[in-house]
C-alpha cells in the first residue's frame, strides 16, 4: 500500500513515516500539488500552529489539490492538528480559514485544566468506527494539543475529555480524523493506522 504523508514542515512527519513503514506501507512524503491527484490514501500530520499548516498548505498550492483529491474519494487521514485543520475555522488562527470539509469552529481547551493536554488518555467510542476496529475500550492513546473540536459533531465517533469533552475521532465516508498521535500510542495507535491502510487498499 502506498500511503502519501504531506510534507508541510511539521515536526512529527518522520515518526509517522516510521510507524507507517513498520506496518509495511511504501511511504512517499511530498509537498507537491501534482502528487496529491494521483495519491491512493493521503494522510495529513500535524503539530505545531495552525497558522503555520494553513499557511504552508497554501504557499505550497496544496489547498484545492488536496479537497479535490477528497471530494474523488481519496481516503485521507487527519492527525492532531491535521484534524482540525478539516473544520471551517479555529480560535487559534481566526483569521484563516479551514478546509471546511466539516462544519464547525475549533475552540480552545478550558483554562481550569493544564494546557496543553499532553499525556496519554482514553476515549470513549459512540458508535461503530472501522479505524478503532479490534482496539480494546481501555486503550490509551498519547495526547498532545491545547485545541480541539466539539464533541457533538455528526462524523464524531469517538471523544475523550480534558476540561471538556472534545472529538477524539472521526469518520466521515472516507475522511478520518484523530486528536491523538497513534504515530506515539503504542500498539493501539499501530493497529489504528494499519486499520486505516486496510481501508484505502
Amino acid at each position: 500500500m502506498i500511503a502519501t504523508l504531506i510534507d508541510y514542515g511539521a515536526g512529527n512527519v518522520t515518526s509517522v513515516e516510521r510507524a507507517l513503514r513498520r506496518l509495511g506501507a511504501d511511504v512517499r512524503t511530498t509537498n507537491q500539488p501534482e502528487e496529491l491527484t494521483t495519491a491512493p490514501c493521503l494522510i495529513l500530520p500535524g503539530v505545531g500552529h495552525c497558522s503555520a499548516l494553513l499557511h504552508s498548505l497554501d504557499n505550497h498550492g496544496l489547498r484545492t489539490p488536496l479537497l479535490t483529491a477528497i471530494s474523488r474519494g481519496t481516503p485521507f487521514l487527519g492527525i492532531c492538528l491535521g484534524l482540525q485543520v478539516l473544520y471551517q475555522s479555529s480560535a487559534e488562527a481566526p483569521e484563516l480559514c479551514g478546509l471546511g470539509l466539516l462544519r464547525g469552529h475549533v475552540e480552545q481547551l478550558p483554562g481550569n485544566v493544564k494546557l496543553p493536554h499532553m499525556g496519554w488518555n482514553q476515549v470513549q467510542p459512540l458508535r461503530d468506527s472501522r479505524l478503532l476496529d479490534g482496539i480494546g475500550a481501555d486503550e490509551y492513546f498519547y495526547f498532545a494539543h491545547s485545541y480541539a473540536a466539539s464533541a457533538d459533531g455528526p462524523a464524531t465517533v469517538a471523544t475523550c475529555k480534558h476540561g471538556r469533552e472534545f472529538t477524539a475521532v472521526l469518520e466521515t465516508e472516507r475522511i478520518f480524523g484523530v486528536q491523538f498521535h497513534p504515530e506515539k500510542s503504542g500498539a493501539a495507535g499501530a493497529k489504528l493506522l494499519d486499520n486505516f491502510l486496510r481501508m484505502a487498499g
